[in-house]
């Protein structure tokens, strides 16, 4: 499995080619999210596996808990709650238009 199935190039004008960098949108709580209580050893892209089925949808449980986790840190604090949100489909539509594509910008998907 790769770990960056979709890695997006932005072009310049010149031609060249750079990774470009995604923004990610804020995630509102909702009356259906989850809540845990972390334990050692757990990781934001094993929690993202576990709730989504997608380790690379671990930038939700990061903005999430933007005030609870480190942006540096796949590992949160023992002990702590995090939010699981579960609107998976309006964050990942928000991700897709904060994140839009123009005809100058290529997804190179591996």
């Amino acid at each position: 499995m790769n770990r960056y199935p979709n890695i997006l190039i932005r072009k310049q004008q010149n031609g060249l080619r750079y990774f470009g960098s995604s923004k990610y949108p804020p995630i509102s709580p909702s009356i259906n999210d989850y809540y845990i209580i972390t334990m050692q050893g757990d990781r934001l892209d094993n929690l993202a596996a576990q709730f989504y089925g997608d380790p690379t949808l671990y930038w939700i449980l990061q903005v999430a808990n933007v005030d609870t986790i480190n942006r540096d840190s796949l590992y949160p604090p023992i002990g702590v709650q995090l939010r699981i949100p579960q609107d998976l489909s309006t964050i990942l539509n928000d991700f897709d238009n904060l994140n839009q594509l123009d005809e100058d910008n290529i997804i190179i998907t591996q």
